[in-house]
């Protein structure tokens, strides 16, 4: 049980004595210090009092070492996105820090991509992925880098590397937004999103590229989702709005039809 650590942790991140928490619970200081050196064990009571205190499940005071979770993931919790409290099956993400318990982005280049389908909850398997750092991302945020394939979402080149910012809570997620989604069956998608979870429990998933139809998928089949921040290409996207391209094709068109009604219209009547 994790609770005496889990408690003396959470206290000191808000900054508050043991003589704060004990007065705001009610408690002697006597008590409240026997609980975080494991003298006393609480009862039900006094978990869910220190549940309500701190925003966080019973379930995960008691069974989650906090004290092994990273910054971005204890943040998560502390934001109330605590996967007992929700009755989610949204698991703690599996991630990597430096030497200074900082988080690392993970790159999942596209040769990684089929074993990240399969290991992407295996902290073993996200431990051997190439790290790196942006230092203007948020340190209180987890983040990890996709390489992305194939042309639905251009102007983004095939090969760019898109970074996206992890979701615990998927109803937050806007519609427009760009994300990248982990599936069962179709693997790492990067698509703008329509958010119908209230409605059907759905994603609907769309392409940049108008040339690709827009289809729906259930959370069921969803393993991750991360929202959009930013790309790193060698490639420079096409300068020209489509719109502008697609009056050009249509003026060549034009020009070509007129250039063979020019000949049709010269070649003598019987050979018309």
């Amino acid at each position: 049980m994790h609770f005496s650590t889990n408690i003396k942790l959470l206290r000191k991140r808000k900054g508050r004595t043991q003589g704060d928490v004990s007065s705001t619970l009610n408690m002697n200081r006597s008590t409240y210090n026997n609980y975080e050196n494991r003298v006393a064990k609480p009862g039900v009571e006094a978990l869910v009092n220190f549940s309500e205190y701190f925003g966080i499940a019973i379930d995960t005071l008691i069974k989650v070492d906090l004290c092994k979770l990273a910054e971005s993931q204890l943040s998560q919790l502390e934001k109330g996105y605590d996967v007992y409290i929700r009755g989610s099956k949204l698991r703690v993400l599996a991630t990597t820090v430096d030497q200074g318990n900082n988080e690392n982005i993970e790159l999942v280049a596209e040769k990684a991509k089929a074993g990240y389908t399969n290991g992407f909850a295996d902290p073993e398997f996200i431990r051997i992925l190439p790290t790196f750092k942006l230092p203007f991302l948020s340190r209180e945020k987890k983040y990890r880098t996709f390489q992305i394939n194939g042309d639905s979402m251009l102007p983004i080149p095939h090969g760019s590397y898109v970074t996206g910012e992890f979701i615990q809570n998927w109803n937050y997620i806007r519609n427009g937004e760009a994300c990248i989604v982990l599936t069962l069956n179709e693997g790492i998608l990067f698509k703008i999103i329509e958010n119908q979870i209230e409605d059907n429990g759905m994603l609907r998933l769309h392409s940049l590229n108008p040339i690709y139809v827009p289809f729906s998928i259930h959370i069921s089949e969803i393993k991750e989702v991360w929202k959009f921040t930013n790309f790193i290409s060698s490639e420079m996207p096409n300068a020209r709005p489509p719109e502008n391209e697609i009056m050009e094709n249509i003026r060549e068109i034009k020009k070509d039809v007129k250039g063979i009604n020019e000949r049709l219209n010269g070649l003598p009547e019987q050979e018309q």
